[in-house]
């Protein structure tokens, strides 16, 4: 008789006593959980057919060797007590539930299946929307005294400190940007009867608020990234010199000066970078350049490279003693007509021999030449002394003119070949 009581599986003949899936169309045709998800047909039955759940309650949702063997019945009287009851009154859910649980089981088994389980990992984000946010902590919540993390204090010392009206226990000064924000709220305050136009006026007064202390900080933020205090106060002259790894060009001065707005976006140390790419940059495309060069004149390798020079600056050597030897012939020949574009300018009975037909060949008034000369021999004095040379040679004085003109002071000996 008991076998009698049975139901089976019309398509694989597996009991389907506890949990059954009827179908609403066709008649005798109930499927156990397996067939019916994989979609069996069998006669007229198809897989979009409607169906109807039928259980005895006694099938578990978590499978046999889940902990507590709870049935799918006493799972559905569960769901509907947290509906009902809420969250944590565990001892009016396990009466809802039924005797044979007590609070603790309850508690336990909704926690480590719904909350911990796979089930909960599903359904709860990690971040939960809407979650309400305490306002008055020290890392960035609106109403919090810094905005931020305190900065540790500046170290400078008192008389300092008085002369910039500085507070280090606060990180404050006496006077700080909009002094007058906090008229802002002094007057506010909350009141029941409030309707809705007062209370969003008392919120965009502290908007307003917080937006000035963001830029308060955001200014001291500043002002602590590039040693604006330090600067203010003189002293990191020498901290900067020590720290520079090259010797700033005064191009890159004016430009720095022109890039000043750029302090806002980007930290010291971002903007040092950019600077120093650049360099990099310039350096990369003059080698690049000489690269180019060696490669025009058909040399692979870099040890070449070095006789490559050599052999230039005897070619040049050689055709400027050239040069000289010719206007020494000329002049033997009673030729004294090859300096007659400047023996008539001023200046010319200073010139040498060697200086004239350095003029002549070079288009250069004696002047002009004589005052290129006085320039740089002045400035290879100052720097034998280790005096800082600040003077600029004319702007009619070109690289290939100041290149001649000084490896002719070089090979005269009026300058060495190091300042060369």
């Amino acid at each position: 008789m008991a076998e009698l009581g049975k139901k089976y599986c019309v398509y694989c003949l597996a009991e389907v006593s506890p949990l059954r899936f009827r179908c609403t169309e066709c008649q005798d045709i109930e499927l156990c959980p397996e067939c019916f998800s994989a979609g069996a047909e069998i006669g007229h039955h198809r897989r979009w057919h409607g169906y109807q759940l039928v259980d005895g309650g006694r099938f578990t949702l978590w499978g046999p060797e889940a902990e507590g063997g709870w049935t799918s019945r006493e799972e559905q009287l569960l769901l509907d007590a947290i509906e009902q009851f809420g969250f944590g009154n565990w001892e009016d859910m396990a009466a809802h539930v039924g005797a044979s649980r007590t609070p603790q089981e309850v508690m336990e088994h909704y926690v480590s299946m719904y909350i911990h389980g796979n089930l909960g990992k599903a359904c709860i984000p990690d971040t939960i929307p809407n979650r309400v946010t305490d306002h008055t902590c020290p890392s960035g919540g609106p109403l919090s005294p810094s905005l931020t993390t305190p900065l540790p204090p500046l170290d400078i010392t008192v008389a300092e400190q008085q002369q910039l009206g500085y507070m280090p226990l606060r990180d404050d000064y006496e006077i700080e940007y909009d002094q007058d924000a906090e008229t802002l709220i002094s007057g506010l305050s909350v009141n029941y009867d409030d309707d809705d136009v007062e209370i969003e006026l008392k919120r965009a007064h502290v908007d307003m608020y917080v937006r000035k202390l963001k830029e308060r900080q955001r200014r001291k933020n500043i002002a602590r990234d590039y040693n604006l205090v330090p600067a203010f106060l003189g002293k990191d002259k020498k901290d900067k010199e020590k720290s520079m790894k090259r010797k700033i060009t005064k191009d890159e001065k004016e430009i720095r000066v022109k890039l000043r707005p750029l302090y806002q976006f980007m930290s010291c140390k971002e903007f040092d970078d950019f600077f120093e790419n650049i360099h990099k940059e310039k350096m990369l495309r003059t080698k690049i350049r000489e690269l180019q060069r060696y490669r025009r004149n058909g040399i692979t390798k870099m040890e070449e490279s070095a006789e490559y020079e050599a052999a230039r600056h005897k070619r040049e050597k050689r055709k400027e003693n050239k040069n000289i030897a010719n206007s020494k012939r000329g002049k033997e020949d009673g030729k004294d007509g090859e300096f007659a574009a400047i023996e008539n300018l001023p200046g010319f009975e200073l010139l040498s021999d060697r200086e004239k037909v350095l003029c002549s060949s070079l288009n250069l008034s004696p002047a002009r030449y004589l005052t290129v000369k006085t320039i740089i021999i002045k400035d290879h004095l100052q720097k034998r002394q280790g005096i800082p040379s600040k003077s600029r040679l004319p702007s009619y004085l070109d690289k290939v003119l100041k290149k001649r003109i000084l490896n002719f002071l070089t090979e005269s000996g009026w300058i060495s070949r190091d300042a060369s």
